[in-house]
């Protein structure tokens, strides 16, 4: 979480996964089914001879992506950010190790550039007028060259915004659209914002449609989309 003061619910690990999967069941998935989805397909979108060297888990909450990206990119030095103190501490005694690293501030870590950043499901609650900055200042953070891989909750679907509206860290969030995804990447100063990418269209009663997916990612209508934007 950044740029607001974090929902009481991520600063307890237990009481955040619990309230999460409990929320996810009409899925009939758990919250790491989604977490590996969308690390696995931000690898198969980059380039296999520029992997990242140094990432940032940017709103990390409990660490379990961190430590995910981590095991993906295994030459990798990945760190996790995120305003919520007990969350952090949590990941630091969980995930903590001489790749992976978590800190806490309301400011990224000073002089430190970064090949990706990867933000899930932040930016729902952030401030609509802070969003630029925050924008810009990952975009700072970033190597010349270097991506920004932006996810988010898709409000135009309606499985999406049922979840969303049953999770209690949800219910004052407001979600992004695809189209206000790309102009406020444009709007934080990236030109190149790649092309809108969508996930999990379909849940675990008809998971023998999943293979459909990737043939369906150019369509911004699953439960997540992404962009994966690049520094010029």
């Amino acid at each position: 979480m950044t740029d607001s003061k974090p929902p009481p619910a991520f600063e307890n690990r237990s009481d955040y996964e619990f309230d999460l999967n409990q929320s996810l069941r009409i899925s009939g998935e758990n919250s790491h089914f989604f977490l590996r989805g969308r690390v696995l397909e931000l690898a198969n979108q980059l380039d296999p001879d520029r992997q990242p060297s140094r990432i940032l888990d940017y709103g990390c909450g409990t660490g379990d992506t961190t430590a995910f990206l981590a095991e993906t990119f295994p030459d990798a030095q990945v760190t996790g950010f995120d305003t919520a103190e007990g969350a952090i501490r949590d990941a630091r005694s969980r995930h903590g190790s001489q790749r992976v690293r978590f800190e806490f501030g309301a400011e990224l870590p000073a002089g430190e550039r970064f090949d990706l950043c990867y933000v899930n499901g932040v930016f729902h609650h952030i401030e609509p007028s802070k969003r630029v900055s925050v924008v810009r200042r990952i975009r700072d953070s970033l190597c010349a060259g270097g991506r920004f891989a932006l996810m988010e909750n898709n409000p135009w679907n309606i499985g999406a915004r049922i979840i969303m509206s049953r999770i209690d860290f949800d219910r004052d969030a407001i979600p992004l659209s695809p189209r206000q995804a790309a102009h406020l990447l444009r709007e934080g100063g990236f030109s190149d914002c790649g092309e809108v990418r969508s996930l999990f269209f379909f849940p675990s009663a008809l998971g023998f449609l999943r293979f459909l997916e990737p043939a369906l990612a150019r369509l911004p209508l699953g439960a997540q989309y992404y962009y994966l934007a690049t520094k010029t």
